[in-house]
């Protein structure tokens, strides 16, 4: 069976530890105005970007420095027809090492082309975690940032 789920992987020197913790930096890479927590199992957390995007999601499973699973449980956009288009998927997180270096796979289970918001989603789950992880930091949203070029294309919309 061939899924179409979103999926990427990120290779790394950093350790599998290092990614974990990265991962549940949500503040470090996605957005700085996350409320909530987002680290520990049934932790749950909201994400609000302006008008176009906001979230509920909680954290279903948590083994550290290898899995973090997340469900999105409520879900709006305001660019796309199905506004809770989201809602009831999995943003899935998988560490492991392998030959010396540690690789991050991510699957957001739900999220298929045929989605409206898959190609924008697509390139914001894997740019600013990349960084975080590779550089020490990412690229999150927040009030005083400028926009990234997705953050741009959203608010077109």
């Amino acid at each position: 069976m061939n899924t179409q789920d979103f999926t990427t992987t990120l290779v790394t020197d950093h350790s599998a530890e290092d990614v974990f913790n990265a991962v549940t930096n949500v503040r470090g890479w996605w957005s700085e105005e996350i409320e909530g927590d987002a680290a520990q199992l049934n932790d749950t957390f909201k994400y609000r970007y302006e008008d176009v995007h906001r979230c509920k999601v909680k954290l279903t499973e948590v083994i550290p420095n290898r899995k973090i699973v997340w469900l999105v449980e409520e879900n709006y956009f305001n660019f796309t027809e199905d506004k809770k288009e989201w809602t009831g998927t999995k943003p899935t997180f998988e560490i492991s090492e392998k030959d010396g270096k540690t690789e991050l796979r991510f699957t957001h289970f739900g999220l298929v082309p045929d989605y409206e918001c898959f190609e924008i989603c697509k390139d914001s789950w894997t740019n600013s975690l990349k960084k975080l992880i590779t550089t020490g930091k990412g690229q999150p949203n927040g009030k005083d940032k400028p926009q990234t070029e997705n953050e741009k294309k959203l608010s077109a919309k």
